[in-house]
């Protein structure tokens, strides 16, 4: 298979020269040159089996196909449960069992595996940039931490972070380095895409990105929605449709990419916090990219998602029709912290505010008469945050093992300024 750019202005691709290059050359996101037709997959199977058989046509012909499975294997070793939750038909997709308690130790973990092999001889390392608004940066850190021929340079928005997804981010060490950038989650991610497009720089220091711009983090995040989604329809005959919390539109593109290859998925709502882009758009205004606003949720703090490209792709540009496909509904800051609460108080269930962003959203499609059933995609867990959800539910949440040795270990960012030389000059030196 072949991988175009978003943008035609770019030779395509083999799978792996996609991973590896992070963006195409024209400033470009990665994509199938098309879609292929969906694979007969089956309820039984485990994670990494599914994602298997789910991405071996988007390796087809590439160097990685034969590893495909090995890849598979060693990053998805953990759970994702489809958990019921105590209103009747709807569940939660937790997707926080990993290293770092995240969602995003899935594409994180599956992307080191596959540039480890991509990598695997070559003579001059690779740096690896990423900007996180808070788990992502972890999940990379920890998923390429002590990989021989990478390092990873993680950018975040300096107090825009919760105090432990910052530990998180500065803990590792060796070669993972942490800069914390004077401005919003944006700028970092503008500083990434300009050093990634700096083709001097690139001559001297050869880089490749591990947001969710990189295939090799977007493509394995399919396997979650798959997994639940066979296994539910497995053992109700029904569609699972799905809320998905999102910022950069990763997390949901996956579940669209999903759907798209006909597995059983039925309706994909996106929650949003106080960051309008999306919900403005579906709503029918023109797309607007802005400044990002800081919220509780603060993962989703982003003002111009980077995989709308991708989204547009995915519909030829026709704003109708993708308009017509999906809803986005933004949420405030004081009804997140009211539905952690309120799920606490009446149910006994601890949630996150990106995952409790997603629950009112359900809560708001139930109280108009939505029927069927339904799953919100859980994102991280709850000890993540543990200063907006411990006063809400009164109570200490108790830190996953791996979580707490993290935590445990001493953490140091280097402050720069939101300027690329800053940026540049921490690369080359």
């Amino acid at each position: 298979m072949e991988f175009i750019s978003t943008r035609n202005a770019s030779p395509p691709a083999t799978l792996s020269q996609a991973i590896a290059a992070g963006l195409a050359p024209d400033g470009g996101l990665y994509v199938p040159a098309k879609l292929p037709a969906g694979r007969a997959l089956q309820a039984g199977d485990s994670l990494a089996q599914t994602t298997s058989t789910l991405l071996a046509p988007f390796f087809e012909g590439d160097a990685l196909a034969a590893e495909l499975p090995a890849i598979c294997a060693e990053a998805l070793d953990f759970p994702v449960p489809l958990e019921p939750l105590a209103t009747p038909g709807d569940h939660v997709l937790e997707l926080f069992h990993g290293p770092t308690a995240a969602f995003k130790d899935v594409g994180a973990r599956f992307l080191a595996a596959a540039l480890a092999r991509i990598r695997r001889g070559a003579s001059a390392p690779l740096t690896i940039l990423v900007a996180t608004s808070g788990d992502t940066g972890a999940a990379v850190a920890a998923a390429f931490h002590g990989q021989p021929g990478l390092r990873v340079v993680v950018l975040y928005p300096d107090g825009r972070v919760s105090p432990r997804q910052a530990h998180q981010l500065g803990c590792f060490g060796g070669n993972v380095s942490a800069l914390r950038v004077a401005g919003s989650f944006d700028d970092c991610q503008a500083l990434v895409k300009r050093a990634l497009n700096d083709a001097e720089l690139q001559a001297q220091v050869p880089l490749s990105s591990a947001n969710s711009i990189s295939l090799g983090r977007l493509l394995p995040q399919m396997s979650y929605y798959a997994h639940a989604a066979l296994t539910h329809h497995a053992v109700t005959g029904k569609r699972l449709n799905f809320v998905v919390p999102t910022g950069n539109l990763g997390n949901a593109l996956a579940a669209i990419l999903v759907r798209a290859q006909g597995l059983p998925l039925g309706r994909i709502v996106l929650a949003t916090n106080a960051n309008r882009v999306l919900p403005e758009y579906f709503a029918g205004d023109d797309y607007v990219p802005r400044a990002s606003v800081a919220t509780t949720a603060n993962a989703m703090d982003v003002g111009a998602p980077s995989n709308f490209e991708r989204l547009r792709w995915l519909y030829a540009g026709d704003d109708a029709a993708l308009r017509t496909g999906f809803t986005a509904i933004s949420v405030d800051d004081a009804t997140i912290r009211a539905t952690i609460r309120a799920r606490w108080e009446r149910h006994g269930e601890v949630f996150c505010p990106h995952t409790a962003t997603a629950m009112h959203v359900l809560q708001t499609l139930r109280a108009e008469g939505t029927d069927g059933d339904w799953a919100v995609a859980a994102t991280a867990h709850p000890a993540k945050f543990e200063a907006v959800v411990e006063p809400l539910v009164g109570h200490a949440v108790d830190v996953p093992p791996a979580l707490a040795d993290l935590l445990a270990r001493p953490a140091h960012a280097v402050p720069v300024p939101p300027e690329y030389e800053a940026l540049r000059g921490h690369l080359l030196g």
